[in-house]
C-alpha cells in the first residue's frame, strides 16, 4: 500500500500508511489525522482517498488552500509518486507504491531452533569494514571492474537531490541491477519498526535471524545456495517460491543502522557471489549517508517555512498588541511585551473610555510559543467584545471565563487581570483571574500589592467573579505585569521578584511610565545578564498625574 511522509514544522518526519479508502487532515479532532497546533490548518483541511487504482487529493475549502507541487489544488487531483503537497506547514509526500498486492509484502519468518548458531558452506558473512578491506586487495579478491562501475554509478546518481520516497526506489533500483537481483525490498527503521519504503516483488519471508543479525551487529549475510543450507532447504516460503541466493545487507551510516536491503533470485545460472555481496554492503552504506542527508535536507526545509510562518505570525501578533498607549485625561500609561520566542502567549490592551476612564488587561496563556500564541489571539478578540464600556467588570471576567472555557483545551489555562481606572478620581476597580498581584507604589516610596482575586480562566466555566476596588493618589503608580518579570533567573537560578521590581519602580517613581517601564526592562536584563530570556515579558505602567 501507499504512504504518506509528513514533515511537521519541527522536523518531525512520520508515516503513514493509506489503509482506508478516505483519509483526511486538519487541525479538527475529527480529522483521521489532526494537528490542533497548525493555526494554518483548516479544520478539515484536505482528504486523500481511492481513486480508480490509485491515489486523489482534495482541498475541503480550507481558509489558506492546499498545494500540490507549487500549485494550488482546485479540484480532485490524481497523485503521483513523489509528490509534494503543502497545507498549512506541513509537507507532505506520496510514495506513490501500488494498492495491487493482495499480501504482504514482506513477513519475517520465526527463527528455527537450530538456526541462531547456525552457519553452513554456502552462507557468507561480514561486515561494511570486511566489505571495504576486500574492496581494497585489488580485482583479483574482490569487485570487479564491472561491480567497480556500479559504485561509482551509483555516487553519482545518488548525489542529485531526490523526494524520499523517490530515493528509496531509485536506491533499490540501483542495487537489484548492480547484483542482477530478480526482486528486492528497502525497509528503513521508523519508531522501532521496519517499514517497507521500496519494493519489486512482493511476498518476501526474510529469516528472523536474518534480519536481526543485519540489525543488531550490522552483519551483510549472503546465502549462495538455499537448497544446500540446513536454515533454508526446509522453509515452506523458501520452497514456495523457489528461492536458491539471497541477500540481507544494513543501510548503515556512520552512527547507527537505519534499514535493510533484501535481494533474492529463483535462479542459480547465476548465484550471488562474496564480490556481490561486499558490492551491496558498501553501497547500501554509500545509499544510507544519502538517506540521511535527504532527511535532514527535508527536516531543514521545514524549519525554514516554520521559522518564516513563525516571523509572519508574529508580525500579525503584535498588530494586534497596542503600538503606543492612548492619551487618558489624568493618567499617564505606557505597555510593553518581549515574547521569550517568535510569538508569545502574553496579551495585553488598553481600552480609553469617556470621562478620563481607561480599562486596562494583562493576560497570561500557560505555556509558550504558537499554541500560547493562538490562545492569545482568540482570548483578546472576547476582550475586545467584552470590554465595551463595562458596568459591571465582575460580570464581564464571569462571561470572559465562560466562553473561554468552553474553548479552550484541557491543558491549558489563562491567568489575566482585569481593571478600570479613572484619571479623575483614581478610583481603581479591578478583578484578578489567578494573576500576578500588580504592584501599587506609592508617592512616598512606599509599595503594597493588590489583594484578593479568583481561580484562572478557562478550567472551569460556572465560576463568578468579584470586582475589588483600590485608590491611586496622585504620584501614585500601579504596575501590572506578567511571571515572566518576577520569575525572570539568573546565573544562580535566583529569581527577579516581586521586592526587586517594587525596588526597580521606586527608584524612578517621580519619572514618566515610559521611563518607569525602561526601568524595570533594564533592571531585568541586567539581573538576567547571561541567561536567555525564559518566558514571555509584559508590563502595564499606569500613573497618576
Amino acid at each position: 500500500m501507499p504512504d504518506l511522509q509528513i514533515l511537521t514544522p519541527d522536523g518531525d518526519s512520520r508515516i503513514v500508511p493509506l489503509d482506508t479508502e478516505r483519509l483526511t487532515i486538519g487541525r479538527s479532532s475529527a480529522s483521521d489525522l489532526s494537528f490542533p497546533d497548525d493555526n494554518g490548518l483548516s479544520r478539515q483541511h484536505l482528504s486523500i482517498e481511492r481513486s480508480g487504482q490509485g491515489w486523489a487529493v482534495t482541498d475541503l475549502a480550507s481558509k489558506n488552500g492546499t498545494i500540490l507541487n507549487g500549485n494550488r489544488v482546485a479540484s480532485k487531483t490524481p497523485l503521483k509518486a513523489g509528490d509534494r503537497i503543502m497545507a498549512g506547514h506541513l509537507i507532505i509526500v506520496y510514495d506513490g507504491t501500488t494498492m495491487q498486492q493482495s499480501r504482504p509484502v514482506v513477513v519475517f519468518d520465526p527463527n528455527r531452533e537450530d538456526e541462531e548458531e547456525h552457519t553452513s558452506s554456502s552462507t557468507v558473512i561480514t561486515n561494511l569494514e570486511g566489505a571495504i578491506r576486500t574492496d581494497k586487495q585489488g580485482d583479483a579478491a574482490g569487485v570487479a571492474a564491472a561491480q567497480i562501475s556500479a559504485l561509482v554509478r551509483a555516487g553519482n546518481e545518488l548525489s542529485g537531490h531526490r523526494p524520499l520516497p523517490e530515493l528509496f526506489r531509485f536506491i533499490l533500483d540501483l542495487a537489484i541491477g548492480a547484483v542482477k537481483a530478480d526482486r528486492g525490498v528497502l525497509l528503513t527503521i521508523e519508531e522501532g519498526d521496519l517499514v517497507v519504503r521500496a519494493n519489486k516483488g512482493e511476498g518476501f519471508h526474510i529469516s528472523s535471524t536474518v534480519r536481526d543479525r543485519v540489525l543488531t551487529s550490522g552483519a551483510s549475510v549472503l546465502v549462495r545456495d538455499t537448497s544446500i543450507d540446513d536454515a533454508f532447504r526446509e522453509r515452506k516460503s523458501i520452497v514456495e517460491q523457489n528461492i536458491r541466493t539471497l541477500m540481507a545487507v544494513p543501510l548503515q551510516t556512520r552512527d547507527q543502522i537505519i534499514g535493510i536491503i533484501y535481494v533474492d533470485s529463483p535462479s542459480l545460472l547465476r548465484e550471488f557471489t562474496r564480490d556481490d555481496l561486499n558490492l551491496l554492503t558498501v553501497m547500501a552504506n554509500v545509499a544510507a549517508i544519502r538517506i540521511e542527508q535527504s532527511r535532514f535536507a527535508e527536516m531543514e526545509q521545514a524549519r525554514k517555512l516554520l521559522a518564516r510562518d513563525l516571523e509572519q505570525a508574529a508580525d500579525i501578533q503584535r498588530q494586534f498588541l497596542p503600538g503606543t498607549a492612548p492619551p487618558v485625561g489624568g493618567l499617564d500609561l505606557a505597555g510593553h511585551n518581549a515574547p521569550c520566542r517568535t510569538v508569545g502567549g502574553d496579551y495585553y490592551d488598553f481600552f480609553p473610555y469617556e470621562n478620563n476612564r481607561v480599562a486596562m488587561v494583562l493576560g497570561d496563556v500557560s505555556g509558550k510559543g504558537m499554541p500560547a500564541s493562538l490562545l492569545m489571539m482568540g482570548l483578546q478578540a472576547r476582550v475586545e467584545v467584552l470590554a465595551e464600556e463595562p458596568r459591571d467588570l465582575a460580570l464581564v471576567m464571569t462571561k470572559l471565563n465562560r466562553i473561554t472555557a468552553a474553548n479552550c483545551p484541557s491543558n491549558r489555562f489563562i491567568t489575566l487581570f482585569f481593571c478600570i481606572l479613572d484619571g479623575d478620581t483614581g478610583e481603581l476597580t479591578y478583578c484578578n483571574a489567578g494573576h500576578n498581584p500588580p504592584v501599587v507604589a506609592r508617592a512616598d516610596g512606599s509599595h503594597e500589592l493588590l489583594p484578593g482575586g479568583g481561580p484562572v480562566i478557562g478550567i472551569i466555566g460556572s465560576i463568578e467573579y468579584t470586582a475589588l476596588h483600590a485608590h491611586l493618589d496622585h504620584g501614585d503608580t500601579l504596575v501590572i505585569y506578567s511571571d515572566g518579570v518576577t520569575e525572570a533567573a539568573n546565573t544562580l537560578d535566583d529569581e527577579f521578584e516581586t521586592d526587586r521590581l517594587a525596588e526597580a519602580v521606586a527608584g524612578v517613581r517621580d519619572q514618566s511610565a515610559e521611563a518607569i517601564l525602561a526601568e524595570i526592562n533594564r533592571a531585568v536584563a541586567s539581573f538576567t545578564v547571561g541567561v536567555p530570556q525564559g518566558d514571555d515579558i509584559t508590563v502595564i505602567v499606569a500613573k497618576r498625574k
